[in-house]
């Protein structure tokens, strides 16, 4: 499968903004897919991630309450809604794919999207 993220951009703090990651390729809800984020000089960070269908979704405590993970089978596209942004969320983000339930490891997602770069004002 192949991932396309976009969607990234220049926001204030406090302010909101989605993140998309476009899948083409093998059957789309084949995969559970992931959400993570890195800055220079820290280790890849897990954000969110979404099982085949939706219906389960799991958090990193740093953003749990403020993003949201979505998915549409339909249109091949995992979400991410960032509300009330923080300057320390600021960092390229990038969309993953796998077959592991519950993964939250990058060494467990053998498919990735390109990054999208997220920056947030103070």
């Amino acid at each position: 499968v192949q991932l396309q993220a976009s969607g990234g951009g220049l926001v204030q703090a406090g302010g909101s903004l989605r993140v998309s990651c476009a899948a083409s390729g093998r059957t789309f809800n084949d995969y559970r897919v992931g959400w993570f984020r890195q800055t220079p000089g820290k280790e890849r960070e897990f954000i969110a991630g979404i099982s085949r269908y939706g219906r389960t979704t799991y958090y990193a405590d740093s953003v749990k309450g403020r993003f949201t993970i979505s998915r549409d089978n339909v249109k091949n596209t995992v979400y991410l809604q960032m509300n009330s942004l923080k300057p320390e969320d600021t960092a390229v983000y990038s969309c993953a794919a796998t077959t592991i339930i519950g993964s939250r490891r990058p060494d467990e997602y053998p498919y990735w999207g390109q990054e999208t770069l997220v920056t947030v004002s103070s």
